[in-house]
């Protein structure tokens, strides 16, 4: 694929046009000002505390069984809290009580611990066979079987 290919320059051109339309969106509300400062804090704390605190994690579990079992873990956990957050940012009207009637910060932490304790067990249960555990068909138990065979007869 060589740099002049025509489909680059089309893509290229859709970017920008994307971009002069979020310029403009932005230019458009009535704070604009207001959009900019979330738009950096947005940045700060990504680039600030997310993405560094992404790096030590998987820093942390690079070469540790279980690694991959573990990120998709957090990846689930992330998402999670990630989808609840503006629930839980939400400012609440006093007026209204139904309009967020459920204890979301309680209902968050059932659901990590729930994928906690799931991501926890399949661990062991992959260790156990890894081991050769004494569950049906897992190696311990046929060689047993083997054993008592051979020694029967």
């Amino acid at each position: 694929m060589s740099a002049t290919n025509p489909a680059r320059y089309v893509l290229g051109g859709f970017g920008l046009a994307l971009i002069g339309l979020g310029g403009w969106l932005v230019a458009d509300q009535p704070a604009p000002l207001g959009v900019l400062v979330w738009l950096a804090g947005a940045l700060v704390l990504h680039d600030g505390i997310i993405a560094p605190v992404v790096l030590a994690v998987g820093l942390l579990l690079a070469g540790r069984a279980g690694r991959g079992l573990t990120r998709g873990a957090l990846v689930v956990a992330g998402t999670v809290v990630l989808v609840t957050l503006p629930a839980l940012l939400a400012p609440r009207p006093a007026p209204n009580p139904s309009v967020l009637p459920l204890p979301y910060g309680r209902n968050l932490l059932i659901v990590l611990a729930c994928v906690a304790v799931v991501t926890g067990v399949t661990m062991l249960v992959r260790r156990q066979r890894r081991r050769g555990g004494t569950g049906p068909g897992s190696p311990g138990v046929e060689a047993e079987a083997r054993t008592e065979r051979t020694t029967d007869g």
